[in-house]
């Protein structure tokens, strides 16, 4: 196997994505198992609906995963440089599905609360998206105080949500016994909104309190703090971590609910057990500091997530590198990954690509030997 990869690309203009989908008889949308590409998938899927033209949708967690045979007139790429894609939506200058709901609206697609809602849980799970913010504001989509949590129980969506990292993270009985430690019900709804801003400092403190958590463990924190109410679970940002843990654990399932498909008690289980896993890694695995790196290593960990948490809450260099053997995952501070990934990929007979700052492999052989080559590969 050799090592792809593929030059950052620039979105095309929404006015030419939109003119491609109204000529097209048949499209392909392939995404990248995250959730901007999981949502910029659905909301592409939703735009072509409505134009009743036939479309196919696919997840990968490499471009070179998806098989290309097709009888497809256009492939879209959604939240990843693909250079056998006809049109690429990256993901990397602006979210992949902020770009697509303005192609949608250009192709006369009427966007609903519910796209809308899939749009900005897409946005908001790579950082903040003010345009689609406004936008949702104006539709009456409003931010509120709070914790981002799926689902009204408190103590599970505190457990197993994968935008912070703190003492309960992982296990719901210490959630549980946080939220009663402080006089806070389980039930969400119970909430009012002082009870609610009350709850969001407590966890950002847990969450970034200790003086090993690394600076911008304090900006990671924010994504699960003052969400946009609505979607299907209640927060658009607990809705955005659950797309980014069924994309990769259970990308059918994915699929099927950003199509609008009730499949959402699956798509949420999905959730808790990739959350529970991811926790529980950097917890228990092997981590090494180098010059500029720090490592995580661990059996079968869902390495994506581990390297973002990881990355936020625990590493005091500016590369994060999680790897188990045969995939490793990579995340930088503000530096393009692409080069280095395919370098260190190339050593160990492996495929990699990256996304701005953010990398992916897969390789034969062990963790080390990745670690290794891309220690090797840095510049």
């Amino acid at each position: 196997m050799s090592a792809t990869g593929h030059p950052t690309a620039s979105a095309p203009p929404a006015s030419e994505l939109a003119g491609r989908l109204r000529e097209s008889d048949f499209v392909r949308l392939v995404g990248a198992t995250t959730a901007d590409g999981l949502a910029g998938c659905g909301v592409l899927a939703r735009t072509l609906d409505a134009l009743e033209c036939p479309f196919q949708v696919t997840l990968a967690r490499l471009a070179t995963d998806a098989a290309r045979a097709t009888d497809a007139d256009l492939t879209v790429a959604v939240g990843r440089a693909d250079a056998t894609a006809d049109l690429t939506v990256p993901g990397v200058e602006r979210p992949a599905s902020e770009t697509v709901v303005d192609a949608a609206e250009a192709a006369g697609a009427h966007l609903d609360d519910d796209t809308l809602a899939l749009a900005l849980a897409g946005a908001v799970s790579t950082g903040a998206s003010e345009a689609l913010a406004e936008r949702a504001s104006e539709a009456g989509v409003e931010r509120r105080p709070g914790v981002a949590v799926p689902g009204r129980d408190l103590a599970d969506g505190l457990a197993h949500s994968t935008l912070v990292h703190a003492p309960f993270s992982g296990d719901r009985e210490a959630a549980a016994a946080f939220l009663a430690d402080h006089g806070f019900p389980t039930d969400a709804t119970d909430l009012n909104d002082e009870g609610r801003r009350r709850l969001a400092s407590l966890v950002a403190v847990e969450a970034v309190g200790d003086d090993e958590v690394p600076p911008r463990g304090g900006e990671a924190v924010e994504r699960a703090l003052r969400s946009f109410a609505g979607g299907p679970v209640g927060t658009v940002g607990g809705y955005a971590d659950v797309l980014a843990a069924v994309a990769r654990e259970r990308p059918g399932t994915g699929v099927a609910a950003v199509l609008g498909h009730d499949v959402f008690g699956d798509a949420v289980a999905a959730w808790r057990d990739h959350a529970g896993r991811a926790h529980g890694t950097l917890r228990t695995a092997d981590a090494g500091r180098y010059d500029g790196l720090f490592v995580v290593r661990a059996d079968d960990a869902p390495v994506d997530t581990v390297a973002r948490l990881a990355h936020a809450y625990r590493s005091p260099e500016p590369v994060t590198l999680a790897a188990t053997d045969g995939r490793a995952a990579v995340v930088a501070d503000g530096r393009e990954l692409d080069a280095t990934m395919r370098a260190a990929a190339g050593t160990v007979s492996g495929t990699a690509e990256a996304t701005g700052t953010v990398g992916r492999a897969r390789f034969d052989g062990p963790a080390a030997d990745f670690v290794t080559a891309f220690r090797e590969a840095q510049p």
